[in-house]
């Protein structure tokens, strides 16, 4: 398949990178800094230089599917709504390219069907970074309102953290567990599960969760 990656030199965008190429799709970085994305994915892959908000359907629509792994600071968490609004702008009543959204774990329901977001509110040092869950969750609502688009998304475990791939599990709106009582998951894993999802498609119209066995 022809894949278009959104931020393709982040944590989770060069994981996806290297594993759809180990798959042999055919994979194209979306990038703003073509050095940097030089520098991370290799002098040999494959660009489309361009910031995301300038991007046009004529630049996307050659692809089966994109994946938007768009992510800023927390001074700018609400350009995560503007990308996911400007992709599904884009994309009505088509089937063509299918939109894959990484989302946050804030959405997801803890073993209370409390909101996740709601703990990540406490944690004594969260105004520094909490805009950003709070936009990705945003996002989330924003997509789970939307009609004749074809998309999908992923929210993360709790931690989400740079790794290589393991095994993982799949849910729908909880939080999930490890074995070993953890809610992580490693950028690796997430690349398998995108991928899986990809070739396999279970999830459409809606959103689902992993989590490390």
């Amino acid at each position: 398949m022809k894949i278009g990656i959104i931020g393709a030199t982040g944590m989770a965008g060069k994981r996806l990178v290297a594993e759809g190429i180990k798959r042999g799709h055919e994979i194209t970085a979306i990038v703003r800094n073509e050095i940097k994305a030089k520098e991370v994915l290799g002098a040999e892959a494959r660009l489309l230089v361009k910031d995301v908000f300038l991007l046009e359907k004529s630049d996307l629509d050659q692809f089966d599917v994109v994946v938007n792994a768009f992510a800023t600071d927390p001074g700018h968490a609400y350009q995560h709504v503007d990308v996911v609004a400007k992709l599904v702008a884009m994309f009505r009543e088509v089937e063509q390219p299918r939109l894959f959204f990484i989302l946050g774990a804030g959405s997801l329901l803890d073993e209370n069907n409390a909101l996740f977001l709601k703990t990540l509110e406490s944690i004594p040092e969260a105004s520094a970074w909490i805009s950003i869950p709070k936009e990705a969750y945003k996002a989330f609502l924003f997509l789970q309102n939307t009609e004749n688009v074809n998309w999908v998304g992923v929210s993360p475990s709790a931690d989400f953290i740079d790794g290589d791939a393991g095994s993982y599990q799949l849910g729908t709106d909880h939080l999930l567990v490890s074995k070993s009582g953890k809610s992580v998951i490693t950028s690796g894993t997430m690349a398998v599960a995108i991928f899986d999802e990809i070739e396999s498609p279970q999830f459409i119209k809606r959103r689902f969760t992993a989590c490390e066995s």
